[in-house]
């Protein structure tokens, strides 16, 4: 059903590597940065430097917070093997060609030993051969690609489920609660592609029917016409791969229609802005999220404390997510006595059931993390409620 819109960007994929390809022949010319890097990190006695790269400009969410957090703790009982974490914060703007220069500018810099970021999958996914070829350990606390960890390579990790996951997980939830003929809007990236399609994949194992699939619907008389064609088909329910504002605005439209049907999304719409723009046409949504505040765990209850003590407020899924980011980060320079990136990626492949704030974390030899629950919350009186199972 993608057809010509998959194969334009299926062009445009393959001219942003083209892109990647130049500009790492371009600016690394003959130096071995990942040689270099290495050899500086086996003798380094100093700070241990991390790059944050994240689309701060472009997203209302807590995870500099989170991120600043642990550092701050890490560092006030000694920080990692007596060394103080040492952060730089760079604005992708979640702009491609921004997160090259970026993660070009962390490459270049041989303190740096690992990154956190990007936020966005078609960011991270260029940005991780600069990184790679580099010898930088990438950690990625949103990009949600199943392509990021498929390339092969030995430094680049996901904190948070893929897509496959993600949209798994949303197309059982949505069998359990009645849906059976649903349609699917999805954004033409990266991240609405890959959703769409594991959302798509699973709901045909439950027995659901994918009675559409569309993009790209923002004007008023396509959406009319798209809508008077989902109710001839008798359609019961809507899975929404998409982000803030696009997927907000969608939603919002739906309601003022008189739509009344189940809707569901990914991870995408976690965030304050979703209910700011949609307003009480939020009221039933049912998004992904990887954070459970209501969790027993009594990391859990410490880290919300010492947020709200911090910060003033609660901390969002996003701000867990940053937290948990440095922490495996320490976790595994610890268990590797060492900061030397490769030595690093080795201590978190063998890291099992490790427990995070967001859930227990366990790596394959590919750096995806596996068995981590996603977590359902829905739109009720204004605000986000936990569907705790």
């Amino acid at each position: 059903m993608l057809n010509k819109p998959y194969f334009t960007m299926k062009y445009k994929v393959l001219a942003v590597l083209i892109c990647v390809m130049i500009f790492m022949t371009g600016c690394l010319g003959e130096h071995d940065l990942a040689g270099e890097r290495a050899a500086k990190a086996k003798k380094a006695k100093g700070d241990i430097v991390i790059g944050v790269a994240w689309p701060f400009s472009k997203r209302n969410d807590m995870i500099w917070e989170g991120i600043q957090l642990a550092a701050q703790e890490l560092n006030s009982t000694g920080g990692v093997m007596s060394r103080k974490i040492r952060l730089i914060r760079q604005d992708d703007e979640g702009l491609t060609t921004r997160g090259m220069t970026i993660a070009q500018d962390f490459a270049d810099n041989l303190d740096i030993v690992a990154v956190i970021g990007h936020g966005n999958s078609f960011v991270s996914l260029p940005a991780s051969a600069i990184y790679e070829k580099t010898g930088l350990l990438m950690l990625t606390p949103g990009s949600t690609s199943p392509k990021l960890t498929q390339m092969g390579y030995k430094r680049i990790f996901r904190s948070i489920p893929s897509d496959t996951e993600i949209g798994s997980q949303m197309a059982q939830f949505a069998m359990e609660k009645g849906c059976r003929r649903m349609v699917i809007v999805y954004a033409d990236n990266e991240y609405g592609r890959g959703l769409a399609n594991s959302f798509e994949d699973q709901a045909q194992e439950e027995g659901i029917s994918i009675v559409d699939r569309c993009t790209n619907i923002s004007d008023h008389e396509t959406f009319k016409r798209t809508l008077d064609k989902w109710r001839i088909f008798n359609f019961d329910g809507v899975f929404v791969a998409d982000t803030v504002p696009e997927g907000a605005e969608f939603i919002r439209t739906l309601r003022e229609e008189g739509v009344a049907v189940p809707i569901i999304s990914g991870d995408g719409l976690d965030l304050p802005e979703f209910l700011e723009i949609c307003g009480e046409a939020a009221e039933g949504t049912v998004v992904a999220s990887i954070f459970n505040p209501y969790d027993k765990r009594p990391k859990v209850g410490k880290f919300i404390k010492a947020f709200a003590e911090e910060y003033g407020n609660m901390p969002d899924a996003w701000a867990a997510q940053g937290y948990d980011a440095v922490m495996l980060l320490a976790h595994a320079m610890e268990l590797a006595s060492s900061t030397v990136p490769d030595e690093i990626a080795a201590a978190l492949r063998t890291t099992s059931i490790w427990p995070g704030v967001t859930g227990f974390h366990t790596f394959d030899e590919m750096g995806e993390v596996s068995d981590k629950l996603v977590i359902k919350k829905v739109v009720q009186e204004g605000t986000f409620d936990y569907l705790l199972e």
